[in-house]
Parts: C-alpha cells; sequence; structure tokens
C-alpha cells in the first residue's frame, strides 16, 4: 500500500518536488485539456532528469524525464506532481514507462481526478513492488492542476476574471471612459493572459463602449482563444471589430434561445460574418452563466477569461463560478457613480462576501497586480 507521510518527508523531498512543480508549470497554455505535470528523477541526492508536459498530445511529464537518462533510472527516486497514468490515451502509461524502468520509490504530489487513472497508477506502481508515497506538497499541485480538475469533476471551464480598477474600485467613470485606468506594463500581462486561455468573454455594453479585438498582442501566444461576446438581445453591431475580423479570429456570440429564435435574419447575417451563434438559456431575461459554461465544456475549453464589465463579471460571481482573479490597481481616484469590477446581485451582509487568498501581488510601475484564488467556492453547474 502506498505511505502518506506527509511530517515525515525530509527537506531534500520537498525541495525535489518543488523542483518537479517549476517544471510542470513551463507548460500552462500549451497542455490543455490535459493537466501540467512536472517531473524529476533522482539519484544519489541529484537531480538527474527534469522534464515536464511541454504540448497537448505530447509525452507525459514522467516520459520527458525517462528519455534524459534512459537506463540510468534503474533505483532511481522519481518526484512527480501528479499520479502517473495507468491507461492508454494519446500517449502510453507512465506506470508502465516507470516500472519498466525499474525505479526504486515513486515520491507523488497528488492523485489524479480522471476516473480512468484515480488511484490506479500508484496500485500499479505497488503492485510492482516499488516504493511509493504520496500527499508532499499536496495543495500546491492540486493548485497546478485545478483547470483539469474542474473539467474532469464540474464538467466546465476554469473562470478567470480580470479588471482595471481606481482605488476606489470604479473601472470607468459614470460616462463609460475607461482608457486607460491601468498602464502599458499592467495591459502586456492582460494580453499574456489572453495568449494562453481559450476563451475570452465580454459583454455587450464593453464591445460598444470599447470596441476591442480581444486579441493576444504585443507577445507569442500559446494558443488562440475563442473571443465570445454575451449579447442577450442580438445587438451586435455589424459594424464591430469583432464581426469585422470574425473570419481572421474564431468568435463566438452567446445569446438567449427566445432572442435566436426573434431574430433569425440577424443571426443569419452574423454567421456570414463567421460568427457562430449559440442559444443558451436565460436568468432573468440575460445570459445563464451556467448554460454557456455547459457550451464551452463541450468544445473541451479548459480556460476562459471574462474580461467585463462589471455586470457579467458580477453574474458569473453570483452563481458561484469566479475561480480566479487578476485585479489591476491604479492610484488614481475616480469618484461619481462609474461602474466597479464586480456588480450583479452581490451580498447582503459582509460576512456572506466571498473570499479568496492572494497568491500573488505585485507593483508594477504603480500599478498594484493581484492575483486571488476562491479554491472553496461550490460550483453550481448540477443544481
Amino acid at each position: 500500500m502506498p505511505k502518506n507521510k506527509s511530517s515525515e518527508f525530509t527537506e531534500d523531498d520537498r525541495r525535489f518536488m518543488a523542483a518537479a512543480l517549476t517544471a510542470g508549470r513551463k507548460g500552462l497554455g500549451c497542455v490543455e485539456p490535459n493537466p501540467m505535470v512536472g517531473c524529476v528523477i533522482v539519484k544519489n541526492r541529484r537531480i538527474v532528469a527534469t522534464g515536464w508536459h511541454r504540448k497537448f498530445g505530447g509525452p507525459h511529464a514522467e516520459i520527458d524525464a525517462l528519455r534524459q537518462v534512459r537506463s540510468k533510472a534503474a533505483g532511481a527516486t522519481v518526484y512527480v506532481t501528479l499520479e502517473p497514468c495507468c491507461h492508454v490515451g494519446k500517449t502510453g502509461p507512465c506506470s508502465g514507462a516507470l516500472i519498466e524502468a525499474k525505479v526504486g520509490r515513486v515520491v507523488i504530489a497528488c492523485r489524479d481526478p480522471f476516473p480512468k487513472v484515480s488511484g490506479g497508477g500508484i496500485k500499479a506502481l505497488g503492485r510492482a513492488g516499488i516504493a511509493v508515497e504520496t500527499g508532499l506538497m499536496q495543495s500546491e499541485a492540486e493548485a497546478l492542476i485545478a483547470p483539469f480538475r474542474m473539467l474532469v469533476k464540474e464538467r466546465r471551464p476554469y473562470v478567470i476574471a480580470k479588471w482595471a480598477q481606481s482605488l476606489d474600485g470604479k473601472i470607468a467613470t459614470r460616462s463609460g471612459d475607461s482608457k486607460w485606468i491601468s498602464n502599458a506594463k499592467s495591459r502586456r500581462i492582460v494580453h499574456e493572459l489572453r495568449g494562453r486561455v481559450d476563451g475570452i468573454i465580454v459583454g455587450l455594453r464593453t464591445v460598444r463602449l470599447d470596441d476591442p479585438m480581444l486579441t493576444a498582442r504585443d507577445v507569442r501566444p500559446k494558443r488562440i482563444a475563442k473571443r465570445i461576446v454575451f449579447d442577450s438581445r442580438l445587438q451586435l453591431s455589424l459594424k464591430s471589430k469583432l464581426v469585422q475580423t470574425a473570419n481572421a479570429y474564431p468568435t463566438m456570440l452567446m445569446t438567449t434561445h427566445a432572442a435566436k429564435r426573434a431574430n433569425r435574419t440577424r443571426c443569419e447575417s452574423l454567421k456570414k460574418k463567421g460568427i457562430t451563434v449559440l442559444a443558451c438559456a436565460s436568468k432573468a431575461e440575460r445570459v445563464s452563466p451556467t448554460s454557456a459554461l455547459r457550451h464551452f465544456s463541450k468544445m473541451n475549453m479548459t480556460n476562459v477569461l471574462v474580461e467585463g464589465g462589471g455586470s457579467l463579471i458580477g453574474s458569473f460571481n453570483d452563481a458561484g463560478f469566479i475561480d480566479e482573479a487578476h485585479v489591476f490597481t491604479a492610484p488614481i481616484l475616480v469618484g461619481g457613480d462609474g461602474p466597479t469590477g464586480c456588480d450583479g446581485e452581490g451580498k447582503n451582509k459582509v460576512r456572506d462576501a466571498v473570499r479568496g487568498d492572494i497568491v500573488k501581488r505585485k507593483l508594477i510601475d504603480g500599478d498594484q497586480y493581484a492575483v486571488i484564488r476562491f479554491a472553496n467556492r461550490k460550483s453550481r453547474m448540477r443544481q
């Protein structure tokens, strides 16, 4: 049986698993819908190979590391951030490769949530006489695979909200002007975010005010995101940049069943421009985030970025679907009754507010950049 003895792991164990986690993060934006995974092989307290899952369909982290040492892996300790797979998918089973390499010990950070693997890889290694230990830096490893776990367990993509705000929480003035609250370096980070997600979501009001392109510019994108507009009444202008460039960049419009039935001619015009129009269930005559996320999960979207405005982000928050927020706070005061980054129904009591964990904080030319994760939220996809 595998041992779970997190209190008995050595400092060397923690150091080597930390190296595996660092390696796994290199797959961000390249491996989805697969999880990011890192692996290091150690002999005589020295790392002899570092591997990670580099791209979707490519070798898994364990195979990547084993290929670097070949026959020299016998008796080695392997640190891997996710339980080695035990089934044949796009690649062969990693547990089998480790057994064939005759490694002596495997330390696993967390179990695989995928039903065809969960526990099976650990059992296969144990039956082969390999010492298996689990649970080392488990929370860090689970954060690494959070989008994959969400897709597998909740059947929806991991939702990232992003907004730039003033010190008093405004994302625009009362007239709707928002260019630019954040500085150029902050905006570059946003483009990097766009370049590693599967979808970028905005509401119709944001399109009307900003006429955005929603592309990753001045960075090298790791994937091309679908541009997605929530348009409950099918009012998107055919002259907007999103429509005019729909044949060059994948673009989707999420509307209600009622709007699609009432505007068949407009639907056809949008389709001719290259836009995919999908009908969703409605809530208070607006596109239901739950219904939209079901569409996205069928497309195997792993991460989606909700860019605004505050009403749209608020609707995702009200439904319990904000998993992570990237917030840029500029050292300015706007005042007045301009919109905020997260509106919606909200909470009546402060004690009921959604509390997250700040996992990153950085000062960028005066802007405060914070990344907050909401790991304990309960999804409502099945309600």
